[in-house]
């Protein structure tokens, strides 16, 4: 969908209005991106580029008068995906596979909703600075650059509407400046009208369609027998559930802990009878993944974050004693 001329004139028209009443300093910038991702309607196209991998997805996100966000994400590029969110449950639909997943949203902030809802405390963790403003999808967007003031996450670039606050693109930069991941929206319509029927699944599930409760239960971590003794400054524990496990033998338990931008994933499930996983460090994607085993349990780290964050994670996990 391509935006009406007279918008774009009117755009230009106002410029110095809309100067006027975009905020000055990039933390109330990145309020502005936090909310508007949540509170407006939006419907367009972005693509997500990791590594020579490119994928275009379409998204159309509404909110009632209420409040209440829905949205439905489809992917455009390889086997048909879908999902669909209503308020915290998320739908994945996999037609291929005739499988359906029910989960609830997680510590992983998707885009555009990048930002945490307080973005106030990442300045304690990241360098911010306003950037550049350029054009992208035919908008004038403000760049804010977060640079991270250790070596325990990568740094963030965020291009924003300066009319809405709505993030355009957003940008993970590694230790050598390289992009690990990327997203930009190429089309995107903002403030559309509420239609329900943009946020139904396309997809209609069969009778001969399994259907996994994903969702897990909440559980305390110390609760589970489990103990992390190396914490990263920043990082706190937003998740902690117990998820059947993948190869269904016992319950597998997940903890994700989060500075707002980045997660790291803790995955401890027993060992299947024939593992031929390999210890130590790999990469999926902008993924890092670290493993190890204790005893008959294998360990799994994972995040957008630098090597050296998930090994110090992945090295204080150990069994609580009692």
């Amino acid at each position: 969908m391509k935006h009406l001329f007279s918008i774009l004139v009117a755009a230009l028209c106002w410029g110095s209005a809309v100067a006027a009443e975009t905020p000055g300093d990039p933390l109330s910038w990145l309020g502005r991106i936090s909310s508007a991702a949540h509170k407006l309607n939006y419907t367009g196209s972005f693509t997500y580029q990791s590594g020579k991998s490119i994928e275009t997805s379409r998204i159309a996100h509404l909110v009632d008068g209420n409040g209440a966000e829905y949205e439905r994400l489809e992917a455009l590029d390889g086997s048909p995906r879908e999902v669909v969110r209503n308020q915290d449950e998320v739908q994945c639909f996999l037609p291929d596979q005739k499988l359906l997943i029910v989960d609830q949203s997680s510590a992983r902030r998707s885009f555009p909703a990048r930002l945490p809802q307080s973005p106030a405390a990442l300045g304690e963790h990241y360098r911010i600075r306003k950037g550049e403003v350029v054009r992208i999808a035919g908008m004038e967007s403000q760049q804010i650059i977060l640079e991270p003031k250790d070596d325990m996450r990568f740094g963030h670039h965020f291009w924003a509407d300066v009319a809405s606050g709505l993030l355009l693109r957003a940008r993970i930069v590694g230790e050598k400046g390289e992009t690990v991941e990327q997203f930009t929206f190429t089309e995107v319509t903002i403030g559309a009208p509420f239609d329900k029927e943009t946020v139904r699944p396309r997809f209609v599930r069969g009778s001969d369609w399994k259907v996994v409760n994903a969702r897990g239960n909440e559980v305390r971590m110390e609760d589970t027998g489990w103990a992390f003794r190396h914490t990263i400054p920043g990082f706190r524990q937003v998740v902690s559930v117990l998820r059947p496990s993948r190869h269904g033998h016992g319950d597998a338990y997940h903890v994700v802990f989060s500075d707002g931008l980045a997660a790291i994933s803790v995955f401890i499930e027993p060992l299947a009878a024939k593992n031929n996983t390999q210890s130590g460090m790999s990469t999926s994607g902008a993924f890092n993944i670290f493993r190890r085993t204790i005893g008959d349990k294998l360990i799994t780290v994972l995040g957008e974050v630098p090597p050296q964050a998930l090994m110090r994670i992945a090295d204080g996990v150990e069994m609580r004693k009692r």
